[in-house]
């Protein structure tokens, strides 16, 4: 039977602490504060009266019972009503018979009554008068009580009044009231709402918070400066991209009649056209991201600029290898890890909000190995991936798995990528690789990521394939080389 972690409880009590919010964690702070503080200077003080009731209590005990032992007359002094002093015969004091049985056996001896009461007796040898008295204890516990209430009344006043001093005037006004600028800049900010999302320099205070609220408005501004630059970018490579769409409406017009080694060197001089005109937009966008990612403050920003500048990268690359098919170029080839191409290719997608929408699933090896060169097969992955999320909805599911097979003595690596879109079109299907082939009737759709991916595929010694599979949405399956590990 497993035993909890002796730690655990205390961890997990100090994650639900670190979860909550400024007020209530601040307000749990300074009234534990003030508790430990009150407790200590009421259990510091109260033993120090007492020690210090206890002695005197001690010494005006000892000076009343020298004082009621001696044969001479009692001190009639101011104050001295609160002995009760008392002289007479045994009737008119009160004397009970049994002390009174004991003080004539011990005339000049005190009797004490061990009670509460305090009462002393004692029967003067020389007048045969008795007396009695009472011992102060009485006085010096009501003392020691009036002194622990008035204490603990004079320490919860003042926690009361540091608390609500601390809640209602320091703390909104230097804490939460700066928390909540920041707050509601970032909500405009997130809103895209450029008139409220920078704090306004009167209203920043001069603290650590003030520090950050600068910070921040720098950040803020300098990023709205490079996504207008960005913007203008976007819009040079849209024009572009309308402009291409146009050339690959008249070489779809054109198709018909060419052969394929026509339609393939078509492909390759409108390739390194794109890649002629894609050179200038991408180096702006290359260099706004890089300046941008100098400035950025936090780590998410960070992140997210640095996957915009590695799919402004795969931009050039694609640009590059969009040229292959005009002509051969030698690509280095090495052992690469299938797991890592299919995830840095998601990576690439992420920037699509729909991406963080799905449910996407990895299940390749990390022990999968092919020979290939890396950035060639990103592209492949990156196409096949695309396809499937455009062919999916919000709620869609990608999943990617891989087995080894052996054929005629040769290892290989099967990837199938799996989605729970609508399927491939029975009449789309069997031309699905050719150029200009598309599903998709939006924009966007060039027709072009299949027959670029199977060139690369081919280019590896491998295979590809589409096909639907039997419960709904379709199915890309790669074959490439497997690394020898006997080799």
């Amino acid at each position: 039977m497993l035993k909890p972690e002796p730690h655990r409880s205390h961890r997990s009590l100090g994650r639900a602490f670190g979860d909550l919010k400024v007020r209530p964690k601040l307000i749990v702070l300074h009234n534990v504060f003030f508790l430990i503080l009150a407790c200590a200077v009421y259990f510091s003080l109260i033993p120090l009266v007492e020690n210090r009731v206890a002695s005197a209590r001690l010494r005006e005990s000892s000076l009343l019972m020298q004082t009621f032992g001696e044969d001479r007359a009692l001190p009639q002094i101011p104050g001295s009503e609160i002995y009760e002093f008392r002289e007479g015969t045994a009737e008119a004091l009160g004397i009970a018979a049994d002390i009174r049985s004991w003080l004539d056996e011990n005339p000049g001896l005190i009797w004490r009554d061990q009670t509460r009461t305090g009462q002393i007796y004692r029967l003067v040898p020389v007048t045969g008068v008795y007396r009695s008295a009472r011992m102060p204890d009485r006085f010096y516990d009501e003392v020691m009580l009036r002194a622990k209430r008035t204490l603990f009344v004079v320490l919860g006043v003042i926690y009361v009044l540091a608390v609500l001093t601390l809640e209602y005037f320091i703390m909104p006004q230097y804490v939460y009231r700066p928390i909540q600028m920041m707050l509601r800049a970032d909500s405009a900010t997130q809103a895209d709402d450029r008139d409220s999302e920078l704090v306004r320099d009167e209203e920043i205070p001069g603290d650590e918070i003030g520090q950050i609220m600068r910070s921040r408005n720098q950040t803020v501004s300098e990023l709205r400066r490079h996504e207008d630059h960005l913007a203008e970018a976007l819009s040079e490579l849209e024009r572009i991209a309308a402009d291409l769409r146009g050339k690959n409406e008249m070489l779809e017009r054109a198709k018909k009649s060419l052969e394929d080694q026509d339609r393939l060197a078509s492909i390759g001089l409108l390739s390194a056209s794109v890649a002629h005109e894609m050179n200038t937009p991408l180096t702006v966008l290359h260099g706004s991201i890089e300046k941008l990612m100098e400035t950025a403050g936090d780590k998410a920003t960070h992140d997210r600029l640095a996957r915009m500048l590695r799919v402004a990268e795969r931009l050039k690359k694609i640009s590059e290898s969009l040229v292959d098919f005009a002509r051969a170029r030698k690509h280095e080839t090495a052992a690469v890890g299938v797991r890592a191409v299919v995830d840095e290719a998601w990576s690439l997608l992420a920037i699509d909000d729909k991406a963080s929408a799905v449910r996407f699933h990895n299940r390749v090896p990390d022990d999968h190995l092919v020979v290939g060169d890396m950035d060639r097969l990103i592209q492949v992955f990156l196409n096949l991936l695309r396809n499937s999320l455009n062919a999916i909805g919000l709620d869609g599911r990608i999943d990617v798995w891989s087995e080894i097979s052996e054929e005629r003595g040769r290892r290989w690596v099967l990837i199938r990528v799996d989605d729970d879109g609508p399927g491939i079109p029975s009449d789309v299907l069997p031309d699905i690789f050719d150029a200009f082939v598309t599903t998709r009737l939006d924009a966007k759709g060039t027709g072009l990521g299949l027959t670029v991916s199977e060139g690369i595929v081919r280019q590896h010694e491998g295979s590809i394939a589409a096909s639907n599979r039997e419960g709904g949405g379709a199915r890309l399956e790669v074959r490439l080389p497997a690394v020898n590990h006997h080799g």
